[in-house]
């Protein structure tokens, strides 16, 4: 008998057919033996809906009240799920993150989890029930309702594996694993049989929408084996079958990895370019500018500094579109009032492309290929930020779909590279 959490993402809560399916999968694996915990998302537009709501009342919506009212989204989500799985005779019960607790610290909208107390959970598996977990939220010391940020049900899912000391997190989406980029673009794009926890985290950190980056450190600093797959497939397939489909993230080392030089293609567009022109080139003036941006909580991707000539330099970073109108505001009020520069210039019309390869530290060349591969098809490559195994670049976003294309064929990712686990 083995522990297993369970996510089930929004499309798959997206209908009373759907979460009946949910609940045969859920009855399939505990009728099987295993103790089961399921961690569902809000139904599929559901926290869109919410929040729109509440921005049709205030332009600058109180975040905690925001919380209050996102958390009811996975709330409801968590007791259908629970009916539903009672209908199929089994024993189920549902928790807020509040009653686990699930213990974060009081960033109300991006909260970051502190704790888990998993007391409650193992005696109620102990007893021999299904427990459901709502995901995406928790509980500040104040008592306060905080929620992950979007995507935090995946987290709160590979947390309570952690916390449980499950033997595996299942996250159930809409497709049916990791590919080496979005087959929406690249229609031969494969799906891969396992990757490596590093490979992932630098997919998900670079725009792979598969999974949310926090979950995949959580994974990987607490050595929780986690698999994607697919919730669309018979909820009636066998165990067996099931848990040997998808894609296995994996911490161990896998003597074929190092074979794929890139294993994938990862994409943002979802990216914002700001310069600060004629920026005195003296010490501290990179945490001068990027102090400020860091106190507004406004997350910063790849940065450049150029050379300094008479005795001042250009600087210029990227952020997340989101955050792109406060960085802009921070420079502008913040910012400028510290430093002198001549000139800021900025750019919401780019995007990054990066590849993404374990095995690209121990093998020459692989940038080069990429920045050849650009350079045939026109693309002109404004910033390069590079690790181990990836190499990011911002381009012009109307290339986007042509760079991810080109590229993946450049590194024969439409072959079958994948190999049996």
């Amino acid at each position: 008998m083995s522990l297993i959490v369970q996510k089930f993402g929004g499309t798959s809560m997206g209908s009373v057919e759907r979460i009946q399916n949910v609940a045969k999968r859920v009855a399939k694996w505990h009728r099987a033996g295993h103790q089961v915990v399921v961690v569902p998302s809000a139904t599929a537009g559901e926290t869109n809906r919410l929040l729109g709501l509440a921005s049709d009342l205030s332009e600058r919506p109180d975040p905690r009240e925001l919380d209050m009212l996102a958390a009811t989204g996975e709330q409801a989500s968590s007791a259908l799920l629970a009916i539903a799985l009672q209908a199929e005779g089994i024993s189920a019960r549902s928790y807020t993150g509040w009653q686990v607790p699930v213990k974060t610290d009081s960033a109300f909208t991006k909260a970051r989890i502190k704790d888990i107390d998993g007391t409650r959970i193992k005696t109620d598996l102990d007893a021999g029930k299904v427990i459901i977990v709502t995901g995406f939220q928790g509980i500040d010391p104040e008592g306060h309702i905080t929620t992950l940020g979007r995507g935090g049900s995946d987290t709160s899912a590979v947390a309570i594996a952690a916390a449980i000391g499950a033997d595996q997190c299942l996250i159930f989406t809409d497709v049916d694993g990791v590919y080496t980029t979005d087959p929406r673009v690249v229609p031969d794009a494969r799906r891969m049989s396992v990757i490596s926890f590093e490979e992932m985290l630098e997919m998900a950190s670079l725009g792979s929408k598969v999974l949310q980056i926090r979950a995949v450190e959580f994974a990987g600093k607490y050595k929780v084996p986690l698999r994607v797959l697919s919730s669309l497939t018979d909820p009636d397939i066998p165990v067996e079958e099931e848990i040997m489909s998808g894609t296995l993230i994996t911490i161990e080392e896998d003597p074929s990895m190092e074979a794929a030089v890139v294993s994938g293609i990862a994409f943002s567009r979802d990216e914002a370019k700001i310069t600060i022109l004629g920026v005195p080139d003296r010490p501290g003036i990179a945490f001068g500018i990027l102090g400020p941006i860091a106190d507004a909580n406004i997350d910063v991707d790849m940065i450049i500094q150029n050379q300094s000539v008479d005795g001042t330099t250009d600087f210029s970073f990227t952020v997340n579109r989101a955050g792109y109108k406060d960085a802009i505001d921070v420079i502008n009020n913040v910012v400028l009032k510290n430093i002198d520069a001549r000139e800021v210039i900025t750019d919401d019309k780019v995007c990054k492309v990066s590849i993404v390869g374990i095995g690209m530290h121990s093998h020459a060349g692989v940038a080069s290929k990429m920045f050849s591969t650009l350079a045939k098809e026109g693309v002109n490559i404004q910033m390069i930020s590079t690790s181990e195994i990836k190499t990011s670049v911002l381009i012009e976003d109307k290339y986007m779909e042509l760079a991810v294309r080109t590229l993946h064929q450049a590194f024969d990712l439409g072959e079958d590279t994948t190999t049996a686990e």
